[in-house]
């Protein structure tokens, strides 16, 4: 999996966690990016990632993410 492909699925699961299809994400989208995304969501938006993609993230990579970029990362590392 790429990582357009990962932007792709991870558009999806944004736009349904929080209710609005126009957040497109890029590597460098943080939270200050999209309205609503507080720690509660953020918990909700890790959950709802980890099921799209079958993984669980570590504590410490969820505490350490900075952006969206972290998170492909991430995912790219776990795909290979």
């Amino acid at each position: 999996m790429n990582t357009n492909e990962i932007i792709e699925r991870l558009n999806e699961v944004f736009r349904d966690v929080f209710g609005d299809d126009s957040i497109s994400v890029t590597p460098a989208t943080t939270s200050a990016d999209i309205d609503d995304w507080d720690s509660i969501e953020h918990i909700n938006l890790i959950g709802a990632v980890e099921s799209e993609f079958g993984m669980r993230f570590k504590m410490r990579e969820v505490s350490g993410m900075k952006n969206v970029g972290e998170m492909i990362s991430i995912i790219e590392e776990r795909g290979k």
